[in-house]
C-alpha cells in the first residue's frame, strides 16, 4: 500500500475508515465489503457469500456438519447433532443451504448452523 491514491468512503455507512484487502476494499465500522468499480463485472458484485459458524466459505457440493439438533419442522423428527449433510445448492435467504439428510429427506438449512467438514 505504498501507492498514495485516496480510498473511497463506504457506500453503506460512508465510513472514510475503509482499508484494502487483496482485491476488494473493507469498512471496519460496518463490515461491508466491496470490488472496487474499476473493472468490477456484474456477475461480481451479484454473488453472495455464505459461511458457516466458523466463517469458512461454503460451497456447492461440500459436505457439512450439523453443529446443533434442529428440530424439523411439520414432523416429530430431529438431525442431530453431528450428523453429516451434502449441501445440494446455495440460496439467498433466511435459510441458505439446501440440503438432503439421510432418513430425514430434503430440508433447508441457516448456515449458522453448520460447520463445514
Amino acid at each position: 500500500m505504498s501507492d498514495s491514491k485516496e480510498l473511497p468512503p463506504c457506500p453503506k455507512c460512508q465510513s472514510a475508515y475503509v482499508y484494502e484487502d487483496r482485491d476488494h476494499y473493507v469498512c471496519p465500522e460496518c463490515g461491508h465489503e466491496w470490488a472496487p468499480s474499476g473493472g468490477a463485472s456484474s456477475t461480481e458484485a451479484d454473488t453472495f457469500i455464505v459461511r458457516d459458524a466458523n466463517g469458512n466459505q461454503l460451497h456447492d457440493g461440500d459436505h457439512v456438519t450439523l453443529i446443533k439438533d434442529l428440530k424439523v419442522k411439520g414432523s416429530s423428527s430431529v438431525a442431530k447433532i453431528g450428523t453429516k449433510v451434502r449441501i445440494i445448492r446455495l440460496v439467498d435467504g433466511d435459510h441458505n443451504i439446501d440440503c438432503r439428510i439421510e432418513g430425514i429427506g430434503p430440508m433447508m438449512l441457516k448456515s449458522e448452523f453448520v460447520k463445514k467438514v
